[in-house]
Formats: structure tokens, sequence, C-alpha cells
């Protein structure tokens, strides 16, 4: 069994700065990339950002374009994502998953990470 396991999570000051990972664990699993995706609270669950394995293909949400970044250590099958100049509609959730090649959701969902952004 698969399991992803997010932290880094936490209360930061709007222009803050946060750093999430995603680690994952179990059997060995095929996936085309990881991706991290967050819900905030009366609103429909979002698409941030993914990375193939391979680290040749990164894809960004337009809200968060030049503040977030992604990349991957496949050593470790872990996946980071640094969050800066954060802002408080930033405020959410933060899962990762596994991505096909459309960087769609495929089949494994960490638990979540509560990211709070203060004004």
């Amino acid at each position: 069994q698969v399991q992803l396991v997010e932290s880094g999570g936490g209360l930061v000051q709007a222009g803050g700065s946060l750093r999430l990972s995603c680690a994952a664990s179990g059997r060995t699993f095929s996936s085309y990339g990881m991706g991290w995706f967050r819900h905030a609270p009366g609103k429909e669950r979002e698409f941030v950002t993914a990375i193939t394995w391979s680290g040749s293909n990164t894809v960004y949400t337009d809200s968060v374009k030049g503040r977030f970044t992604i990349s991957r250590d496949n050593a470790k099958y872990t996946v980071y994502l640094q969050m800066n100049s954060l802002k408080p509609e930033d405020t959410a959730v933060y899962h990762c998953a596994d991505v096909d090649y459309n960087m769609a959701p495929a089949a494994y969902w960490g638990q979540g990470t509560q990211v709070t952004v203060s004004t």
C-alpha cells in the first residue's frame, strides 16, 4: 500500500514563506509525476502545481507562478513545495497526490497539511 505523507504546514504572516514536503512510502508504485492541490473552506479543490518524476516538466496555476516552486528528490521519493510571498488567499489544506500525464490526480492522496496565512 502506498502512503503519501505531507508535512511543513503552519501559520505564517502574509509575505512569509513555508516549505511543504510530501514523502511517499510503501510498495513501489508507478506514477507519471506528483502534484500539489489545495482546498480552502467553501471552495472547490484547486490544482496548484505538479512535476514529473524526471523533473522535465512542471506546471503551475497562474495565481502561484513566480511565488511557488515545486521540486523532487527521486532517491527519497519526496516532493517539495517552496512557497514564498504568501498571501491570505493561499490559506487552505494542501494535499499531495500522484498525477497522470494530464497532471490530473491519479490514485493516491496524502492526508493534507494546513497552511494559514494571516494579514
